[in-house]
């Protein structure tokens, strides 16, 4: 639909429209709102879109004043919509080379790792979306010396970048066209072909494939570095059930990840993503559930409650859900909340989260998508007329025996599949800590347990640095010496004398 294609539209102050300028400028640039600067004139005359840019974690500041901050993370508030650079329609080169230009921590994380760590040669399998971001990471690895190789199925391929990457030298195992039969058979044959050291993971996605239907590949598993909260929950259960024979890296548990790319990467670039499918203001005074309150449900449902949604949340943990009232929404079980909803959307990265009686306690018209990204996390595999199409970006879903549904994105990831993925700046930040991971793996091969993998909070906190001198800010010096004895209590008067002791 486009819908902020039709009319000429101008500025965020000139139009007083956050919603409208917040979907353009996320679906096509790909550049992330959270952790930027909107700059607007006298921003105390415009507090509704002063408010909402800060609940989408933006910074707002007085367009005529400057305060030495980078101006990479800048949004003009002043500038038309219409006139915003449109990286849609780039070639993939040009929009490889605009995410590397917007990629600063992945690129100095690169530059400190190769002075320690050395990747020649290392054969390295790659299974994650297939975009510019992902790109990236690939050339870097490539520059450093090892031999790298991506799959990436139908509903989440690229194919400006898959060519391009092909061009630069890279095995690349994607296309749009592919049915099921056969991205089975192109992961299994870039597997043969790469042999991996290493494997970069979604999902658990290749590196379950290698144990299932290539063991012996599995012997030269340096290890594998997870990408998703679904791929983890996976190897846990591979190493419960003692069928894990190769270190995993849980990339996914590291804050960066959790605290950034789900809050908010999927949580943004979701909403923009249904925005440019359903109507700018689709979200304004619409009853939206949101079942699962973890970190891509909750940076979902702060952003749009900011647009006038009321949204209502669905946690099976009662400690998720009181977290949820406690940031002002209301926690209902599925069965009180579905029937009153306009739009579901699934945050769970859990199969059948939304099932076929679910649905069919829907109202007839209501809006069904997936932000958590899971096949069958909707039992469509229940709905027995439903067919399945690759980038489709709605559907009617007939359910048998109950209402007709607006399904989005087939049931898959809405910001993946239909959108531009999560934004530039937020995957920075993630293929820092990927790039991380493998050169853990690097320098500790042979030595780690066959388990899952956390990396130290140093690797975070390294990464972030980074993140913050890039955007012209710094993290606080600590107090050398707070003269901090535990033997200094509030009660005794004699504290002192024991502490001297």
């Amino acid at each position: 639909m486009h819908a902020y294609h039709g009319n000429m539209k101008k500025s965020i102050t000139a139009d007083s429209d956050f919603a409208a300028w917040a979907a353009a400028r996320s679906q096509k640039t790909n550049r992330s709102l959270a952790g930027a600067r909107l700059a607007i004139p006298e921003p105390q005359k415009h507090a509704e879109i002063k408010s909402q840019a800060q609940q989408w974690g933006m910074t707002v500041e007085d367009a005529t004043m400057t305060d030495g901050h980078s101006e990479e993370f800048l949004c003009d508030g002043t500038q038309s919509i219409d006139s915003i650079a449109d990286m849609r329609t780039a070639s993939g080169l040009e929009a490889m080379e605009y995410a590397e230009q917007h990629m600063p921590v992945l690129r100095d994380t690169m530059d400190d790792l190769t002075t320690r760590v050395d990747f020649s040669g290392i054969r390295i399998a790659v299974c994650l979306i297939l975009e510019p971001k992902t790109a990236i990471l690939l050339r870097k690895l490539k520059a450093a010396g090892a031999i790298v190789g991506v799959y990436c199925g139908p509903d989440s391929t690229d194919p400006r970048v898959a060519e391009q990457l092909r061009r630069e030298g890279i095995t690349v195992e994607s296309s749009r066209a592919w049915t099921a039969e056969q991205a089975h058979e192109a992961a299994l044959r870039l597997l043969d072909k790469i042999q991996p050291n290493i494997i970069i993971d979604d999902g658990a996605s290749f590196a379950r494939l290698a144990s299932l239907e290539r063991p012996e590949l599995t012997a030269n598993l340096i290890g594998v570095a997870e990408e998703t909260t679904s791929g983890v929950r996976a190897f846990q259960q591979m190493q419960e059930a003692g069928a894990l024979t190769y270190p995993v890296v849980a990339v996914n548990d590291s804050v960066l990840k959790t605290g950034f790319d789900n809050a908010h990467g999927t949580g943004e670039t979701c909403v923009t993503t249904m925005q440019r499918i359903l109507g700018e203001h689709a979200f304004d005074g619409k009853n939206v559930t949101v079942i699962g309150y973890g970190p891509v449900g909750q940076g979902f449902a702060r952003r749009i409650r900011a647009l006038g949604a009321e949204v209502t949340i669905c946690d099976i943990d009662p400690v998720a859900s009181l977290k949820a009232v406690f940031d002002g929404f209301a926690a209902q079980d599925i069965d009180e909340a579905l029937p009153c909803a306009d739009m579901v959307v699934s945050a769970t990265g859990v199969r059948h989260t939304v099932t076929l009686e679910h649905m069919r306690a829907m109202h007839e018209g209501a809006a069904l998508a997936v932000i958590g990204g899971i096949a069958n996390e909707i039992a469509l595999d229940e709905v027995s007329d439903f067919t399945p199409q690759v980038n489709r970006d709605t559907a009617q879903l007939i359910v048998p025996d109950g209402p007709t549904l607006t399904l989005i994105a087939d049931g898959d990831g809405v910001n993946y599949t239909v959108g531009g993925g999560n934004p530039i700046e937020i995957m920075d930040l993630s293929f820092a800590v990927q790039a991380s991971a493998v050169a853990y793996l690097l320098e500790h091969r042979g030595t780690l347990d066959h388990t899952l993998i956390r990396l130290d909070a140093a690797t975070d906190q390294r990464i972030a640095a980074s993140a913050l001198k890039a955007r012209g800010y710094r993290a606080s010096h600590a107090v050398e010496d707070n003269g901090y004895d535990w033997r200094l209590t509030r009660f005794a008067e004699n504290d002192r004398e024991n502490a001297d002791r």
